[in-house]
């Protein structure tokens, strides 16, 4: 087989590039009339139904790490593989059962404005803001260096100066999306792209299992039987669980609780609960994300495992991207290879390009709705700005955004991108979540307690995972460690990759101390807040107070 690097025809991929982008950006401009408001800039004027919001979650949830990078690891560790989408699919049932509804009935634009509505309001907004810019920084800084590289991979270019140009392509593109459309242009190419990868995943989840009579044990005994004959046991470790995980249980279940409890904090998907009218319609958006979501990988499995039997485990390693690259060639050689080949795989190449494009826009607007609501509306003018002014801060916010991440992008495109995934889900299990359900559930939480908590595990989860095996070799050893960010440094201390197991209880717990070591009560806001997070009664009058 030809390495992927030379299949397809890299001027048919940039012209369905070319393709997506204008007809995008021409729904963008026809949507976003207005939107001069702070309303219809970080919510689209709260204007969108359950099912439209549920299938834009689902786009800006499902990332080319999901698309990509599960297959791909299917394809490689098979069940283990797949333990990753069970984790990121029950988190979203955390977020269902305690969060969706009553965020949504008691904030406005942010998650600050939930955490500061019975608190005093600067010093809270101040400690959510900056959490929230440090989970949206590593989260699209993951999706940067991912562009680099998974978008050159497809269009068959390697050099550096090529990578760095389409990393630099995708952040201009980020930055006109948020500019033009805001909240409703945003969620427009959310829903479309969500749309295309659910559509095209089907396409290959039905084809893959029609060349194996649609019977799932065969496709998972083919798969099996190709890698043993390629490496002897690679196949059969494909069926048993825990064959990679299981060496480091406590390992994977500190993961396990970042994919878990991370979702129900990441800012950008907490702000869609207030692109809906409604807190029963948020509930419904979560019901649609999930089936979506959850349909989706399913769809994964099949590609991993067709990508394990069809093209085989050591024709993907070949390949620029390597795992990475498992559901491009599986779209290449699924139809014979050939001119079929070359089509679908610029099909998939457009999904893929799709899929970046939505989740950085997505990103962007939340950073730059939380610097404007939080730091420049509400702590810098004393929540008194004029909203006209406001959203010009967030506009200029977006471009200041899209140039540092084009920057980090660069400067991370040969990083583990993995690891800067983890690193969002573990600062939002660590910081943000205790907050938010302690804010939401207990009466006697204060001013304190939130900073604490929110600070308590922010700074946790980055010292931890600092001086972790993924980023440097531990202390006393002398050699290299191949895997870590900076290979040559033996100052690590931390045994774990992820920090959660031990963050997310900090985050807690320092919201429990700061509470009882205060003697702050507010017991008029919290009865406000309580009936407005069960009832939605206020909940069009929130403001900053």
């Amino acid at each position: 087989m030809t390495p992927l690097a030379t299949l397809g025809t890299p001027w048919l991929n940039i012209a369905i590039f070319a393709i997506f982008v204008v007809i995008t950006l021409v729904i963008v401009i026809r949507v976003s009339r207005g939107g001069r408001k702070g309303k219809d800039f970080y919510t689209g004027g709260g204007s969108f139904s359950g099912r439209q919001n549920g299938i834009a979650i689902a786009g800006d949830y499902l990332s080319a790490a999901s698309f990509l990078g599960i297959a791909g690891a299917v394809a490689f560790y098979g069940y283990d593989g797949l333990l990753y989408s069970i984790g990121f699919l029950v988190a979203w049932l955390v977020a269902l059962l305690l969060v969706a509804e009553p965020l949504r009935n008691t904030g406005k634009y942010t998650m600050a404005d939930v955490l500061s509505f019975r608190m005093q309001n600067k010093p809270v907004r101040t400690a959510a803001a900056i959490s929230t810019l440090a989970v949206s920084f590593f989260y699209l800084l993951a999706q940067m260096a991912g562009a680099g590289t998974l978008v050159a991979l497809l269009l068959g270019i390697s050099a550096d100066l090529a990578q760095m140009g389409v990393i630099a392509i995708v952040g201009l593109l980020m930055i006109a999306y948020v500019l033009i459309g805001g909240m409703k242009g945003t969620t427009w190419v959310q829903m479309i792209k969500a749309v295309l990868l659910m559509f095209g995943a089907a396409i290959l989840f039905i084809w893959v299992l029609g060349k194996f009579g649609f019977n799932l044990s065969d496709l998972m005994g083919a798969a099996a039987t190709k890698g043993n004959s390629e490496t002897p046991g690679a196949g059969t470790k494909l069926l048993n669980a825990m064959s990679k995980y299981g060496t480091n249980k406590l390992g994977f279940i500190s993961l396990s609780i970042a994919l878990v409890l991370g979702t129900a904090g990441l800012p950008h998907v907490l702000m869609r609960f207030y692109t809906v009218p409604t807190a029963k319609e948020a509930r419904r958006s979560v019901s649609w994300a999930i089936s979506l979501i959850g349909a989706f990988y399913l769809f994964t499995l099949v590609l991993g495992f067709g990508a394990a039997a069809i093209v085989g485990q050591k024709t993907i390693n070949t390949l620029p991207g390597k795992s990475n690259a498992a559901a491009p060639a599986l779209a290449y050689y699924l139809p014979g290879a050939g001119t079929a080949g070359t089509v679908f795989l610029a099909v998939i190449a457009g999904v893929a390009f799709a899929t970046i494009l939505a989740v950085v826009a997505g990103l962007a607007i939340t950073a730059s709705a939380s610097f404007a609501h939080d730091i420049y509306n509400a702590v810098i003018k004393d929540g008194k700005a004029d909203p006209t002014s406001e959203v010009r801060v967030a506009r200029a916010t977006v471009v200041v955004i899209g140039v540092l991440a084009i920057i980090g992008g660069i400067a991370a495109r040969s990083l583990n991108i993995a690891f800067l995934v983890s690193l969002a889900f573990a600062v939002a299990a660590s910081a943000n979540l205790p907050s938010i359900l302690f804010s939401l559930y207990w009466k006697r939480f204060n001013t304190r307690g939130s900073v604490m908590s929110i600070y308590g595990g922010l700074i946790s989860a980055l010292v931890l995972i600092a001086f972790s095996p993924a980023v440097m070799a531990a202390v006393g050893t002398t050699k290299p460690l191949a895997t870590a960010m900076l290979p040559d440094l033996h100052w690590g201390w931390f045994p774990l990759d992820n920090p959660a197991i031990v963050s997310v209880p900090i985050g807690f717990l320092f919201g429990v101390i700061g509470t009882l070591t205060s003697k702050e009560t507010n017991p008029e806001k919290q009865a406000e807040m309580e009936v407005r997070s069960l009832t939605g009664a206020g909940a069009e009058k929130a403001s900053i107070h």
